[in-house]
């Protein structure tokens, strides 16, 4: 690590610590050169994955886009905000295990449909509505049935 203050290349670590629930280490070094003292921090470079849309484009993941779309399909409905969150971490979870280099964005989409179909069975169907690109009414109510069916006893 060269020295911020004087440039030089060695020097040594003074103080560890664990910070940001265990993910980043601070560090506070010392130079050997001019003897002061600086921070630093050290975290785990994460790589995401490339989303393939369904007309083929790519494009990086993005959390804030997934967590959007949930949330817009649950909004005015009582699905608690960090039942949504968790439920994400575990998409994340499962989707970037084995961290694929690509995933396409309809097995995302059938992970979030399944989640919402648990979580409120309206919130699906808008969800659905939208991921599935419903072109007429009468695949908004096939789908409403669906939801309907699964809901009744056997």
């Amino acid at each position: 690590m060269r020295c911020p203050f004087c440039g030089h290349q060695d020097d040594h670590v003074v103080d560890s610590r664990s910070v940001r629930e265990g993910s980043v280490i601070r560090r506070r070094r010392e130079c050997e050169g001019c003897h002061r003292r600086f921070t630093t921090y050290e975290a785990i470079e994460e790589s995401t994955p490339t989303i393939v849309k369904k007309d083929g484009r790519r494009e990086p993941y993005d959390r804030q886009k997934l967590l959007k779309g949930i949330v817009t399909a649950c909004q005015k409905r009582p699905v608690p905000r960090a039942s949504i969150e968790s439920a994400v971490d575990a998409m994340e979870a499962q989707l970037f295990e084995g961290l694929s280099p690509e995933v396409a964005s309809t097995t995302l989409g059938e992970h979030a449909a399944k989640f919402l179909k648990q979580a409120d069975p309206v919130a699906y169907v808008r969800f659905a509505s939208v991921y599935r690109s419903f072109t007429d009414v009468e695949q908004f109510v096939d789908s409403a049935q669906e939801v309907m069916a699964a809901d009744r006893p056997t």
